[in-house]
């Protein structure tokens, strides 16, 4: 296939995503009445389909289309009120609280406190969250004052870390931050559009292919949980996006120190960059003492910016409210059934209660030692890749957006077969299939071990891919020898035995493969 075909047949998909995001957002359009499921597969895969294409593109042809293709669909999916997520209604609210002078910890929305704040936007007979006038009376203690509220949970303080609340503080001040959604999806879309840019130019400077950026532009899980619900998690991508490139590429103090801030204020948007530290932390391979004192001294500089950043945005809430600055996190655990341990849909199957809970610590400990101790602080997305999908298959979490880090991640590693935990977040979110719906115990199960397999499977793929070209090149360089010394020449320098087992196993993503060995 030329490349003007390649390019029409990727427009094409990058229509039909298009599409089928706005029967997504916008269900009305839909005349079939098609359930959300069939659409999402649909959609996840005309991307694969795309990304596929795009492989052989021309560069600049192919950024063309990375970026023009991310805003057509973030456009797509802003331009319809939110329909998978209502979070982004605490995020106005949390905006419209700091911007009355009080802290978003000090109280929850519902509080007798913040009825001055109250408006028809976001308080309202018909809003979905309702506080009974018997609910108030039966908790004095919390002086709350009764109510219907767009904002879920309505009884309960804020979860979002500080730098997730100067976001929200940012958008208030936009025209109509505080009286439309459209502000918020619209800023959430455009960082969801600048970290397609900074995947670019971090791909170009640490010599990678960029055309693996539309793994992140194009994905419908970016254009659904930016455009259309507007998650700040795609702000703390984002930041870790930058934090891994500038440490991936730091060769001075300072720049470890930019990236180590970087990495503190994305974990203190959202906790799951905190999933990348070990991978920014690994030893590598080389043991030399020199090095391990480098090393050692890399680790401290990146662990004391980190943290120092992650300090200082919380000292000001800290010394406002006091311990209420842990917000609704404790609660949360609870709730989702963490604390109780019967949450774990895979490790659910052979266990439950506080063994899951001790299994699921021991699983993601050694998940973590192992990134630590063997992984490759020049690729730290790769162990960091590793580190959040092990994540995700222990926790196996109901809310999709979890999942958007491990999308910027695989748009660093290129390996598309990652995504199968993203788009299985989805199923576990929305499993319904009718009479084709499993059992409510194996959803989580399915939604999070199919793509461990689908990993396993693309990981014998590549390793077998790895043998065969070895083994044609080992055939190539045995013919030439074999050759020169039938003409009583000299072997040619460049087909002298070599370890290109390395060279193929970098090629394809792998550990090295062993060495063919003369017959």
């Amino acid at each position: 296939m030329n490349a003007k075909l390649r390019v029409a047949a990727i427009s094409g998909a990058l229509i039909v995503i298009a599409g089928l995001v706005l029967l997504l957002v916008r269900p009305g359009h839909d005349p079939a009445r098609v359930r959300p499921l069939p659409l999402l597969i649909g959609a996840w895969l005309a991307f694969i389909a795309a990304a596929w294409l795009l492989r052989k593109v021309p560069l600049r042809s192919a950024v063309a289309l990375i970026l023009l293709g991310g805003v057509a669909v973030q456009l797509v999916a802003v331009s319809a009120p939110p329909e998978n997520s209502n979070d982004l209604y605490r995020y106005i609210w949390d905006g419209r609280v700091q911007a009355a002078g009080v802290d978003p910890y000090a109280y929850v929305p519902t509080a007798r406190q913040l009825t001055g704040l109250r408006d028809d936007f976001l308080f309202h007979p018909g809003a979905e969250y309702c506080v009974s006038q018997s609910y108030v009376v039966s908790h004095p203690a919390a002086e709350l004052a009764a109510g219907c509220t767009a904002i879920n949970r309505p009884t309960v303080p804020t979860i979002y870390p500080p730098v997730a609340e100067a976001y929200f503080l940012g958008v208030h001040y936009l025209p109509g931050g505080a009286s439309s959604t459209k502000p918020i999806q619209g800023a959430t879309a455009l960082v969801a559009v600048l970290v397609t840019v900074l995947l670019l130019f971090g791909l170009r400077r640490l010599g990678r292919d960029v055309r693996t950026a539309a793994l992140w532009s194009w994905c419908p899980m970016v254009a659904l949980e930016a455009g259309n619900s507007a998650h700040v998690d795609v702000v703390a991508a984002g930041l870790a996006a930058a934090a891994l490139l500038m440490l991936a590429t730091a060769r001075t103090t300072r720049r470890t120190i930019l990236g180590g801030i970087l990495l503190g204020l994305a974990i203190a948007t959202k906790p799951t960059p905190a999933l990348t530290i070990p991978a920014l932390l690994a030893r590598g391979d080389d043991t030399s003492r020199s090095l391990r004192v480098g090393l050692w001294r890399r680790r401290f500089t990146i662990a004391a910016a980190a943290s120092s950043a992650f300090i200082a945005v919380y000292v000001p809430h800290l010394l406002a409210v006091g311990s209420k600055v842990i917000g609704f996190l404790p609660g949360y655990l609870q709730q989702e059934n963490y604390t109780s341990g019967t949450r774990y849909g895979i490790i659910g199957l052979l266990v439950t209660g506080p063994l899951a809970s001790a299994m699921a610590v021991l699983i993601l400990a050694a998940v973590a030692l192992a990134v630590l101790q063997f992984g490759d602080p020049g690729r730290p997305w790769q162990g960091a890749l590793v580190m959040t999908a092990a994540a995700l298959a222990v926790t196996t979490p109901h809310y999709q957006w979890y999942a958007l880090i491990l999308v910027m991640l695989v748009a660093f590693d290129g390996r598309v077969e990652w995504l199968a935990f993203a788009a299985g977040a989805y199923y576990a979110a929305e499993p319904g299939m009718g009479r084709y719906t499993p059992p409510s115990r194996l959803v989580d199960a399915i939604a999070y071990g199919v793509p461990v397999l689908v990993v396993a499977a693309g990981w014998l793929v590549r390793r077998e891919l790895a043998r065969r070209e070895l083994a044609r090149r080992e055939l190539a360089r045995r013919e030439v020898t074999r050759r020169e010394l039938a003409r009583g020449g000299t072997v040619p320098a460049g087909t002298q035995p070599v370890d290109a087992a390395a060279a193929v196993a970098a090629d394809l993503n792998i550990a090295a493969v062993p060495a063919l060995t003369a017959d």
